[in-house]
């Protein structure tokens, strides 16, 4: 680990004040549902140079969300002018002032390890993601980041080591057609990782009968309190998993492998399942990206590629499916996870370029505008203060009013041809931080 001075950041001097609060402690907000905590009033007009506070040049693109805890943002990124070898010397653990922008330690996480003997990293990495995909977690003393190359590292705050492992080096090479990427889910004193992969090799990746499964490692010195095989009857890509796990109660949500199940905390034993969205199980095509939210007793999980939306009710710990969205084509999400905020759904459409706004209880469309541009929007929404936060692959943000769907904002954060703009929206005590292909804003009105 090396400390350094403000090496990748251009400073804008600030004001922000610092108030302790939950802050976005994981990929999907203090809430696990993309929604922010308090009634804090948030920025709404914004541009590349209005209201911008501070703004800090990442070493690289990627797709992970920054997280934020107290005075202090972490995000994984990759340092795409470090040279070297890209699986030893290029994945890079970040953490950032947040009043100031500047860094205030940073640490190059590669272990180097390669999945087989022979396979370079051409083998492993689709054209538009990287391994510093997964987002950083945030617990009460520690902070973990987790990449796709299976690295997954524990550090206190001052950016010291706790401890370091490689879960393919551990369990097995993954079996994925595309870069893993699901983020790990800090709960009391304990790391929680899925690893929804296939049963075969593929591209020369994994081994055969690969088990699905999910891990339990304790915070204090990584080793693993439990694993427990995760069964599935869904073929080929449908296996596949990028979702996050979600906690409800004293259970883990998991979705994948065409169903929904939750697990005990205490030992990952399966609780319950629902499913399918893939009747008969024919489709061997549907990977899963959505993590499930959770929202007024109900859990929604998103089929892929234009299917349906279904909300389950889980109220007794008996799920059923309380409404889907067969028969609406525009109320799907291929890849974004919906928002639950001030007691509704909110389903981001990257296939039809539509928002919508859902009754969690019957499923009614409230309101349903569609998207400009040409850009995908594939980050998840984000919720605050009655406005949802969107942004698309170009770094498009729109800010929508949760009322009637109107448009309040629109800002071009990107540059003209980025089109690696995955990263979601993070909200805290009245600060939207926005992370594009180069640059982390800082935004306050």
């Amino acid at each position: 680990m090396v400390k350094i001075i403000a090496y990748f950041s251009l400073f804008v001097a600030t004001g922000v004040s610092l108030i302790s609060s939950p802050g976005w402690p994981h990929w999907r907000g203090p809430n696990f549902n993309g929604s922010a905590t308090g009634s804090l009033e948030y920025p709404i007009h914004f541009s590349k140079k209005k209201n911008v506070k501070w703004v800090y040049r990442t070493p690289g693109p990627s797709a992970s969300t920054p997280v934020v805890h107290n005075d202090l943002i972490y995000l994984s990124s990759i340092d795409q002018e470090g040279g070297g070898d890209p699986t030893e010397s290029r994945l890079l653990a970040i953490c950032l002032n947040r009043m100031t922008g500047k860094v205030v330690w940073f640490d190059r996480v590669g272990s180097g390890y390669r999945p087989g003997d022979n396979h370079g990293l051409e083998h492993q990495l689709d054209s538009k993601s990287n391994y510093a995909s997964p987002s950083p977690s945030v617990g009460k003393k520690e902070v973990v980041f987790f990449f796709g190359n299976g690295d997954l590292v524990c550090y206190e705050k001052d950016g010291s080591r706790r401890w370091s492992r490689n879960i393919q080096e551990d369990y097995g090479d993954f079996c994925f057609q595309w870069t893993f990427s699901a983020s790990p889910t800090i709960l009391g004193d304990s790391v929680y990782i899925p690893i929804l992969q296939r049963d075969e090799q593929v591209h020369g990746r994994g081994k055969e009968n690969a088990d699905s499964f999910i891990l339990k490692i304790g915070l204090a010195d990584g080793r693993t309190i439990w694993k427990k095989i995760r069964f599935s009857n869904a073929r080929k890509e449908s296996r596949e998993s990028f979702a996050s796990i979600i906690p409800y109660k004293n259970q883990l949500l998991v979705a994948g492998g065409d169903v929904l199940t939750a697990h005990s905390i205490e030992d990952g034993e399966e609780l319950w399942r629902w499913g399918t969205w893939n009747t008969g199980h024919k489709q061997e095509w549907w990977r899963l990206v959505p993590s499930p939210v959770l929202g007024d007793g109900k859990v929604m999980v998103c089929a892929p590629k234009g299917q349906p939306v279904y909300a389950i009710d889980v109220t007794d710990n008996s799920p059923k499916l309380s409404w889907t969205s067969v028969g609406n084509r525009f109320l799907t999400s291929d890849v974004p996870t919906p928002l639950f905020h001030q007691g509704y759904f909110y389903i981001l459409s990257d296939l039809k370029k539509c928002l919508a706004k859902v009754d969690p209880q019957n499923g009614e469309v409230l309101w349903q505008i569609m998207l400009p541009g040409n850009y995908k929007w594939r980050s998840s929404p984000s919720g605050a203060g009655g406005m949802i936060y969107i942004m698309n692959h170009n770094a498009h943000v729109l800010v929508v009013s949760t009322q009637d769907g109107s448009i309040l904002n629109s800002a071009k954060m990107g540059d003209d041809y980025d089109d690696l703009t995955r990263s979601s929206i993070v909200l805290v005590e009245g600060v939207a931080y926005i992370r594009t292909n180069k640059i982390l804003y800082c935004i306050e009105e």
